[in-house]
């Protein structure tokens, strides 16, 4: 499937046999766009530009971050409506709510199994390449101030407020402030309330397909809104190689090596080898959501390419149902590249100041972080929060350490969100096949570009 044949304007809902909710047509798209005309290459323009300038004209690539702020606000904007419509028709196109409660714990175990095993790989990566070994940094020697935001926000960072801040103050609230986890907790419970009016009956037929209008307006928006990616790109890699530069990069070279080495074997060894169980080929997969892959190297974040994800995912072939809870709920829940991140970042710190840790105080770090990297990407800040938050738990790692780390935390942001945007979508393909929800002669037939198969 071509990157020109998945453009959101061309979608339109009806209902597929294996899923039993709305989904994408299959209409045949037009002929092919000349690749130097489609979203894809304009992105990679963009990121090159962004480079080139920043590096060139390092003061004004720093003043074009706005440019990327804009794009990223615009699309949260449109996220939540997105969220709350697509999980509501999922759940009412369900119409089971065993069915439901089944495929939510299915995807908590998942998620639970995938983060604590990228914490445990990044654990053991940090311990054997030891990064930061032979630095001898005196923690008192740190400048703070350029953390204090986030060792402030990370005081609030503990379970009980992120489990009290899932519950909004209003149901207008969750949208005005855009927290995913609150409008999935109003979406869920839209959705079990519309099924138990039941999905037949004439008020919840009309409800249904008001929501299915306003998801293709919205989708609509968003494909109007991608048209100026290459723009947020640029900007935030004007940005990011302006306000630091490249030669930052050298004195914290092992620790981003470590990371980039390890993210990158987890996602085609790990997730290569859950896709390969459930039949799908991760080259192919990557192939097929690389613009979302792009706009996410360029912004540095992955809200940006949700709704994109969304629509990608059912279009392969995953139900509605699936993919509206799963991809939402991983947004907060599944995020590998964090956890990775998290780990290889909190021992480099400790290595970096001489902290001896033994097994048990390493044990406890990893426990730690498998409750904190909860709600990580939901936050401002929320990697650095998170770490803040962590290392003032475990109180062995001093926190001031995390300024060693401020100058590349946005060039390893970028593989953060890489790792976590691939992670989500092999989730909803596996969870998709474990509820029997998955198209796999679609499948097959998009991700080796051969014509779809008929009904």
């Amino acid at each position: 499937m071509r990157a020109h044949s998945l453009r959101l304007p061309k979608q339109a809902f009806r209902s597929h046999p294996h899923q039993g909710a709305p989904a994408l047509d299959t209409t045949p798209t037009p002929p092919k766009t000349p690749f130097l005309r489609t979203l894809y290459f304009r992105v990679i323009v963009g990121i090159v530009l962004g480079v080139l300038t920043g590096w060139f004209f390092p003061h004004f690539g720093a003043s074009l971050k706005p440019l990327a702020d804009a794009f990223i606000k615009i699309i949260r904007m449109l996220i939540a409506p997105i969220i709350f419509l697509t999980v509501v028709a999922g759940i009412a196109g369900v119409g089971d709510l065993r069915k439901l409660g089944r495929i939510g714990i299915k995807a908590l175990v998942y998620f639970e199994v995938a983060s604590t095993l990228a914490l445990l790989i990044g654990l053991l990566v940090a311990t054997v390449v030891q990064p930061g070994r032979g630095m001898n940094v005196d923690p008192h020697t740190l400048d703070t101030r350029s953390i204090a935001q986030y060792t402030t926000e990370s005081v609030h960072a503990n379970a009980t407020d992120f489990l009290l801040n899932i519950i909004p103050d209003s149901f207008v609230g969750a949208f005005s402030k855009a927290e995913i986890l609150q409008v999935l907790l109003l979406a869920i419970l839209s959705g079990i309330a519309l099924t138990m009016l039941g999905t037949t009956s004439a008020p919840a037929q009309k409800i249904t397909d008001l929501l299915h209008a306003l998801s293709k307006l919205f989708f609509k928006l968003v494909a109007v809104v991608m048209e100026a990616a290459p723009i947020g790109a640029f900007g935030a890699m004007a940005f990011t190689i302006g306000r630091y530069g490249i030669a930052t990069l050298l004195s914290l070279a092992k620790l981003m090596a470590c990371f980039y080495l390890t993210s990158i074997a987890f996602v085609f060894v790990i997730l290569g080898a859950v896709c390969w169980a459930n039949g799908i080929n991760l080259w192919r997969f990557l192939v097929y959501i690389r613009e979302e892959l792009l706009i996410g190297l360029g912004t540095s974040a992955s809200e940006p390419v949700l709704p994109r994800l969304m629509v990608k995912m059912e279009h392969l072939g995953c139900s509605a149902a699936v993919t509206g809870l799963v991809i939402p709920a991983g947004y907060s829940f599944n995020l590998d590249g964090t956890s990775i991140y998290l780990t290889i970042a909190a021992l480099f710190i400790a290595q970096a100041t001489n902290v001896h840790l033994s097994f048990g105080q390493q044990a406890f770090v990893l426990a730690v972080l498998m409750l904190n990297s909860k709600g990580a990407a939901t936050v401002t800040g929320g990697g650095f929060i998170t770490l803040a938050a962590t290392l003032a738990a475990i109180g062995t790692i001093p926190v001031a350490g995390i300024t060693l780390i401020v100058g590349v935390d946005r060039f390893m942001s970028e593989m953060r969100t890489l790792t976590n945007i691939i992670g989500n979508g092999v989730a909803t393909i596996v969870i998709a096949r474990w509820e029997n929800q998955f198209d796999d002669d679609r499948a097959r037939s998009i991700l080796n570009n051969r014509p779809l198969p008929v009904d």
